[in-house]
């Protein structure tokens, strides 16, 4: 019986170098995380320093730190048709996948954008016709375009799985680009998916494997929510703080359907103490599921090993 490595990680700091972001999340307990590759909320990014990068994959090799995710620019919105922002986003994009391709990120993760002043499918199609033009002459096998799921407030995209799904279709026609999906917890709950109860985590992982496919739900964002069900407020709680609450997040673990899936938090954090909390949370949470298959796979052993003596 093979047994699955949980995959546990936050998000980290790039401040002070890529390396530190890397060696925070070892610090914390984590076996994956993520960053920015720039200020999230500035148009102008710089390139990230050669031997920064070396030092961050070799801090990555050493304590097994994978996957390592980007997430871009909040600013940017593929999905816009005003003329300005439309052309900045799709510069700023370019540079997320160039940064993310240089640093050796598996995942890019983006949201899908508004779509004000025009219908969300026509959104959909700017967003689509954005990431192409963006990622024309660009080739990066190794990397994959994560879009996420919003709560969907106001003209956002992406609040239910049919639009993400029509999003990477119309996507995959213009572009090469590898595209998948990331799933927030938080974002699922703001926006009227109820996974803090049993049968609305079973209702919506049944949906998204029948939409998404789970094989191409690649990272879940792990965040307690502090807004009501449906809410559609995208406010981050610390696990257990929130009104998805330990049980909630003991099952999302726990499910068979997610348990492969990297686990990366995105919680309110202000000390290297508050990051291991949570960190802690989801694997205590886990570790109930953990222990029962460790003990089944050590029954089998022993009942395949008096098998063979008495064969003997």
């Amino acid at each position: 019986m093979a047994l699955t490595v949980l995959r546990i990680g936050i998000h980290t700091s790039r401040a002070k170098s890529l390396e530190d972001s890397g060696l925070t999340a070892h610090r914390v307990g984590a076996n994956t995380f993520q960053i920015f590759s720039a200020s999230p909320r500035m148009w102008r990014a710089s390139q990230p320093d050669p031997a920064d990068i070396q030092r961050l994959r070799d801090v990555r090799e050493r304590f097994d730190l994978k996957p390592l995710v980007i997430h871009a620019n909040y600013l940017i919105n593929l999905a816009s048709i005003d003329p300005r922002i439309r052309a900045q986003s799709i510069a700023s994009w370019r540079g997320e996948l160039d940064r993310a391709k240089a640093i050796g990120a598996d995942y890019l993760v983006v949201h899908p954008g508004s779509c004000k002043d025009q219908s969300p499918e026509q959104g959909m199609e700017a967003l689509a016709l954005g990431l192409a033009e963006s990622a024309a002459g660009f080739s990066a096998p190794a990397l994959t375009v994560l879009l996420e799921n919003t709560v969907g407030r106001g003209y956002q995209l992406g609040r239910r799985f049919e639009e993400l799904r029509l999003i990477r279709d119309l996507a995959t026609r213009e572009t090469d680009l590898a595209i998948a999906y990331c799933l927030d917890t938080c974002h699922l709950f703001a926006a009227g998916f109820n996974i803090a109860e049993a049968a609305g985590l079973k209702e919506t992982v049944a949906s998204a494997d029948e939409i998404l496919g789970l094989d191409n739900v690649r990272v879940i964002h792990a965040n307690d929510s502090q807004g009501a069900l449906g809410s559609r407020i995208d406010r981050h709680a610390n696990i257990g703080d929130g009104q998805i609450g330990e049980a909630g997040f003991r099952r999302i673990l726990n499910h068979p359907k997610l348990r492969g899936k990297p686990f990366i938090l995105e919680t309110p954090v202000e000390t290297d103490d508050d990051a291991r909390r949570d960190i802690d949370a989801l694997k205590r949470l886990a570790a109930r599921k953990r222990t029962s298959e460790l003990k089944v796979h050590e029954r089998n052993r022993l009942v395949r090993s008096d098998e063979q003596f008495d064969d003997q």
